[in-house]
C-alpha cells in the first residue's frame, strides 16, 4: 500500500473463537487509535507508516485449541511527493448479514481520502438507528449488541470529505432471524356432514414461516377434498371420518409453533344410506358413464345426489363435483383427460343433511390421438445421413401409450414422400438415423405419433441440408440443448463432440417456424452458451448451431424450442378458444354420414385442423368411439352400422391449443334392404291339412324387417311357376342371431287332396321400407298316403335334410330299428346276468327290483330322447301365443310350446322302439361331453 493510506487484513475461522494479530510473531499492540481490530477477524490499520511494514498473521483461540494462519506480507510504498487531493472512497463496507436474535452483528465500513473521510451511518427507510446496545469502533465500524427484530433493514455508510459535498455510500442489510410467531390461530368448529370447515392459521417471523396442517399427528397433503393455500385448510363434503383434531405448525430455521383446534361433524339421524352399488362405464376418451341405486333408507326424501371425483394418481388433484336431481341414477361426466384413472363417488341430499359417501369406484378413460407430436433435433454426422431424435410426449400431449412414430423426408425439390413407421417398444424410442441421402440436399422433414385410437396430424415440416461431401476434415454437430428462460428468451447451450480439429468459433441462427433465417451469430469458441432474447411468447422457433475450423464449417445441429406464454399478459385466445359451432349431420346411406361445420371468425388466415368424435349413442358400443382428423370444415363419415343412431362432436385446434368438444349433434343412419334371405327354414307336418314352417331373420346385424313373405306351391304348381302367398308380420325387437320366426300354414290337405299330391313346396324372403331380400332356397315338406289316413293321429316332421338344394323328410327304415332295439334288450339282460350271478341269496329280491327299474329307466330315457330330437329339429321357435297351442276343432291331442310340437302319450307309445334306438345315441353322446369336463 501507499504510504499514508489504509491497510485491511481478514481473518476467518469456523467455530467460535478469539482471533488476535501478531506483526513478525509478535503480539500487534493495540495501543494506537490507528489500528483496529473487529469481532469477525477483521483488522485495520489507518495512516499506514514504514513501521507497519512486515509479515501479518492473525491467532484463533478457544478452549479447544489455538491455530495460527499463514502469514501475509505488508508492503509500504514510499511516497514520491506530498499525497494529492483523492474523493472518499470506501474499500470495504458493509456486508449482508443473518443474525439470531439477540447476537452481536458488526457492520465495517473502511474508507480512504485525502483529507481522511468522516463516516456515518443511517437506514435506508430514514427510520433513527436504535442506539441501546449500539455502538461505533475505530473509524466508523457499527457495532449492535444483542439485535433485536426492529434492527432489522438496510444500512447506509457514508463517507464524507470534511467541508465538502463529496461523499461515497455503500449499502448493507441486515436481517435479524426471528422464530415463528402465531398471529391468528385456527378455531374449533361444529359442522353438519357434507358441510364445508375452513381454518386459518397466519404465522410472522424470519424467514418467512411454513406452514403445514396435521390431523390427529398425521401430516394432511392436499388432494381431493382436502385443500390448503393462502395457509388455510378447507374440507370439503365433510364426512364422520373427518371429526379429528387438526394442527397448524409454522415452523423456520429459527423454531417451530403448533396451534391445534377440534372439527366436530354432526350427524342428522333420519339421514339416507349412501348410495349403492356405484358402476362406472368408459364410453369415450373424454366421458365415463357413472351409473348407481338409490340408498336402502330414506330414498324417498333425497332431494339431490351429487357426483365427486377426481384423478387417482399423483398428489395435490382437484376435486371436481357436479349436482343432479333426484329423478336419475346415472349421469355422464365429460371434459376427462384421455388415458387417465379417476375416483368417482357419490353423495345423497335431504333437506336435513347428507348421506354418507358411497364406495369409490375408479374408471379409466380410453385412448385419445395425441395432442401433437414431439419436437424434432436434427444433425448429420456424415454427408450422406441425418439423425433424427426426440423427447417422448408427456402424457398429457400423447393422450395414451404412443404405439408407433411415422417419419415421413423428401427432399425440397421433389414431391415424392418416403415414411418409416417406427413401433415404440416398452421402452421409449427416441431417435433414427436417415442413411443413404444426397449430400449438399435440403431435406424436409416432419413426424406424426399413434396411440391404439389412430394417429395424430403430423408435425410441419422441418429442413435441414446435410452436409457436403469433402476430404477435409471439418467439425462434428455439438451437442446441443434449448431451454426457455422465460416467455422471450431462451438458453441455448451445447458441448462440443469429440474431435481432432481446432475450433474457432462457432455460428448460431434462430428463426420462427415458417419464416427465413436470421443472420448468423459468430461466438468464440470457448463459449458453451448463449442466451437469445426478444422473441415473441408462445411461438415455435428453430435454432440451428455449428462449429467451424480452419477446414470449414461443420456439421449442423438443428433443434426446435417453444416459448411459453407470459405470466403477465397471458394469451386470451387460451381462454376464448371457442368450439365449433353450426354442426350439420346428414345421413348419406345406410353406412355414411356427412358432417360439416363453421370455423370460428377469429381464426381466419390460421392454420387450424378439427378432431371429428363419433360413436353409436348406446353406452354399452362405447368401445366403438372413433376420431377422424381433418383439416376440412366438412367430413363424410363411412363404415357406420345401419339403422343406428350415432353421436357427433367436433373440436377444433389451433397454435397448439384444443377447444373443448361442441355440442353433440345425432344422426341415424338409413335403413339398409336385406340382403341374404331368411335362415334355417324347416318345415314340419303337426297336423293332416296344418304344417309349421320356421326361420331366422336373415344374417344381418341392425336389420329391421318389416314383414315376411312365404311362398307355398303343390309340385305341379310349383313347376308351373305359380305359388301361394302370405304375409307375415316382421319381429322388430328380436335378436338377428337368436330367435326363430315360425307361421302356420292350414288347410293344405283340402288343398291339395283332390289333385293326389304328395309333395308341398316352401320359399320365404325378408322386406322392409327400403326394398324386399332374395328368397330362400325352396323347402320340400312331403306328403304321405299315411298321413291322409290317419287323419286322428297328428305327426311330426322328425328330421329333413338338405340334397340338391331341398330339404327332404329323412324316414328311418324299419330294419335299422329292429336291429337297434335287439342290441339294447341284449345288452340289458347281460347286465342282468352279472347283477344276478355277483348277488347273495340276502339280495335276490332287491335284484328283481332293480331289474324293473332299470327297464322303466331305460324306457323312460328313450321316450325322454325322441322329444329331445323333436326340439332339436325345431331349434328354438318363437310362438305366435306363450301358452300352450291347441286345436280347438278336436282333430288331435298334439300340443305346441315355445320348443315346438310336443308329442301324445299315444305318439311316444308307437314309437317307443325307435325312440329307444335314439337313445342309446343319445347315451353315447352324453358319455364324451361327461369325459370332456372331467380333462378340464
Amino acid at each position: 500500500v501507499t504510504l499514508g493510506s489504509v491497510a485491511r487484513f481478514f481473518c476467518a475461522v469456523s467455530g467460535s473463537a478469539v482471533i488476535s494479530w501478531e506483526l513478525n510473531q509478535r503480539s500487534l499492540p493495540l495501543d494506537s487509535d490507528r489500528i483496529t481490530v473487529l469481532p469477525n477477524g477483521v483488522l485495520q490499520i489507518h495512516d499506514v507508516t514504514m513501521r507497519d511494514a512486515g509479515n501479518y498473521r492473525c491467532l484463533a483461540t478457544n478452549m479447544a485449541s489455538r491455530v495460527r494462519s499463514r502469514e501475509a506480507e505488508l508492503t509500504i510504498i514510499p511516497a514520491s511527493g506530498p499525497r494529492p487531493l483523492m474523493k472518499p472512497h470506501i474499500i470495504a463496507g458493509p456486508q449482508n448479514i443473518s443474525a439470531g436474535l439477540r447476537q452481536s452483528v458488526v457492520l465495517e465500513c473502511l474508507a480512504e481520502g485525502n483529507p481522511r473521510p468522516l463516516v456515518s451511518w443511517s437506514r435506508a427507510d430514514s427510520k433513527p438507528i436504535d442506539v441501546s446496545g449500539a455502538r461505533v469502533l475505530g473509524n466508523g465500524n457499527l457495532i449492535i449488541s444483542a439485535v433485536k427484530a426492529h434492527h432489522s433493514g438496510t444500512y447506509l455508510c457514508r463517507a464524507t470529505t470534511p467541508g465538502t459535498r463529496n461523499y461515497s455510500i455503500a449499502p448493507g442489510n441486515l436481517a435479524v432471524l426471528v422464530p415463528p410467531t402465531l398471529v391468528e390461530k385456527p378455531e374449533s368448529q361444529t359442522r353438519p356432514r357434507a358441510g364445508t370447515a375452513r381454518f386459518s392459521c397466519q404465522a410472522e417471523g424470519t424467514p418467512v414461516p411454513r406452514i403445514t396442517w396435521f390431523k390427529n399427528g398425521q401430516m394432511i397433503h392436499s388432494n381431493g377434498r382436502t385443500k390448503m393455500y393462502n395457509n388455510k385448510l378447507v374440507i370439503t363434503q365433510i364426512i364422520p371420518e373427518d371429526d379429528a383434531f387438526y394442527q397448524c405448525q409454522a415452523e423456520n430455521s429459527q423454531g417451530s409453533v403448533v396451534s391445534t383446534s377440534r372439527l366436530i361433524v354432526v350427524l342428522s339421524e333420519d339421514r339416507p344410506s349412501a348410495p349403492r352399488n356405484i358402476h362406472a362405464e368408459t364410453i369415450s376418451s373424454s366421458a365415463i358413464l357413472l351409473a348407481w341405486e338409490r340408498p336402502q333408507y330414506n330414498a324417498d326424501k333425497v332431494i339431490a345426489y351429487s357426483i365427486h371425483y377426481m384423478k387417482s394418481e399423483g398428489l395435490n388433484n382437484e376435486e371436481y363435483q357436479a349436482v343432479i336431481g333426484n329423478d336419475t341414477t346415472n349421469h355422464i361426466v365429460d371434459d376427462l383427460e384421455p388415458a387417465r384413472n379417476y375416483t368417482f363417488y357419490i353423495v345423497a341430499y335431504m333437506p336435513m343433511g347428507a348421506s354418507r359417501m358411497s364406495e369409490q369406484v375408479t374408471q379409466h378413460t380410453l385412448e385419445d390421438v395425441p395432442l401433437r407430436t414431439p419436437e424434432l433435433s436434427l444433425t448429420s454426422r456424415s454427408p450422406t445421413d441425418i439423425l433424427v431424435s426426440w423427447q417422448p410426449l408427456p402424457p398429457k400431449l400423447s393422450r395414451g401409450r404412443v404405439s408407433a412414430y411415422r417419419l415421413s423426408y423428401r427432399t425440397a425439390t421433389d414431391e415424392q414422400v418416403i415414411s418409416v413407421e417406427l413401433p415404440v417398444p416398452s421402452e421409449n424410442c427416441t431417435q433414427y438415423l436417415l442413411q443413404g441421402l444426397q449430400p449438399d440436399t435440403i431435406y424436409l422433414i416432419r413426424m406424426s405419433a399413434s396411440t391404439r385410437v389412430g394417429w395424430s396430424q403430423p408435425s410441419a415440416w422441418n429442413s435441414h441440408r446435410t452436409p457436403k461431401t469433402s476430404s477435409a476434415t471439418v467439425p462434428p454437430a455439438p451437442n446441443l440443448e434449448l431451454e426457455p428462460l422465460n416467455c422471450t428468451s431462451v438458453t441455448v447451450r451445447w458441448h462440443p463432440a469429440p474431435s481432432d480439429a481446432v475450433l474457432q468459433g462457432y455460428k448460431l441462427s434462430f428463426h420462427p417456424d415458417g419464416q427465413s433465417e436470421d443472420s448468423l451469430l459468430q461466438l468464440p469458441p470457448h463459449d458453451h452458451q448463449h442466451a437469445i432474447t426478444g422473441l415473441n411468447p408462445r411461438v415455435k422457433y428453430h435454432v440451428k448451431l455449428l462449429a467451424f475450423s480452419a477446414n470449414g464449417d461443420g456439421y449442423q445441429a438443428h433443434h426446435t424450442v417453444n416459448t411459453p406464454g407470459c405470466p403477465s399478459a397471458p394469451n386470451r385466445r387460451l381462454a376464448a378458444l371457442p368450439s365449433p359451432d353450426h354442426i350439420h349431420a346428414t345421413a348419406n346411406s345406410s353406412s355414411a354420414v356427412s358432417l360439416s361445420w363453421g370455423r370460428p371468425a377469429f381464426s381466419s388466415g390460421k392454420h387450424v385442423s378439427y378432431s371429428v368424435r363419433y360413436g353409436p349413442l348406446s353406452p354399452s358400443d362405447a368401445a366403438t368411439v372413433r376420431y377422424v382428423q381433418i383439416s376440412e370444415q366438412t367430413v363424410t363419415v363411412t363404415g357406420l352400422r345401419p339403422n343406428t343412431r350415432y353421436e357427433f362432436a367436433v373440436r377444433l385446434h389451433m397454435d397448439q391449443m384444443s377447444s373443448p368438444w361442441s355440442a353433440s349433434v345425432y344422426q341415424r343412419t338409413l335403413l339398409e334392404a336385406p340382403s341374404s334371405p331368411p335362415r334355417s327354414v324347416r318345415v314340419s307336418l303337426i297336423e293332416d291339412d296344418t304344417a309349421l314352417v320356421s326361420w331366422k331373420q336373415p344374417d344381418q346385424p341392425d336389420l329391421s324387417v318389416t314383414h315376411y313373405t312365404v311362398l307355398y306351391a303343390s309340385q305341379s304348381s310349383w313347376l308351373a311357376g305359380e305359388w301361394q302367398v302370405l304375409q307375415r308380420e316382421g319381429e322388430p325387437g328380436l335378436p338377428w342371431n337368436f330367435w326363430n320366426i315360425m307361421e302356420f300354414l292350414k288347410g293344405l290337405f283340402q288343398t291339395f287332396e283332390s289333385q293326389g299330391i304328395l309333395y308341398f313346396f316352401v320359399q320365404i324372403s325378408a322386406s322392409n321400407q327400403e326394398g324386399d331380400g332374395p328368397f330362400s332356397s325352396t323347402v320340400e315338406l312331403r306328403l304321405t298316403s299315411e298321413t291322409h289316413l290317419g287323419k286322428n293321429n297328428p305327426r311330426h316332421a322328425e328330421k329333413t335334410a338338405f340334397i340338391d338344394g331341398l330339404y327332404h323328410m329323412d324316414e328311418k327304415p324299419m330294419t335299422g330299428v329292429i336291429v337297434g332295439v335287439c342290441i339294447a334288450l341284449s345288452c340289458i339282460f347281460l347286465c342282468i346276468f352279472i347283477l344276478l350271478t355277483k348277488s347273495t341269496t340276502h339280495r335276490n329280491s332287491a335284484s328283481s327290483k332293480m331289474i324293473g327299474q332299470v327297464r322303466n329307466d331305460v324306457m323312460r330315457s328313450a321316450a325322454s330322447s325322441a322329444n329331445q330330437q323333436q326340439a332339436e329339429n325345431a331349434e328354438v321357435l318363437l310362438p305366435m301365443t306363450r301358452t300352450h297351442f291347441i286345436d280347438a276343432k278336436g282333430g288331435t291331442n298334439l300340443m305346441i310350446n315355445h320348443a315346438g310340437p310336443i308329442m301324445s302319450d299315444a305318439q311316444s307309445k308307437r314309437k317307443k322302439w325307435s325312440m329307444l334306438n335314439n337313445n342309446q345315441k343319445s347315451n353315447g353322446n352324453k358319455s364324451k361331453v361327461s369325459n370332456r369336463d372331467k380333462c378340464f
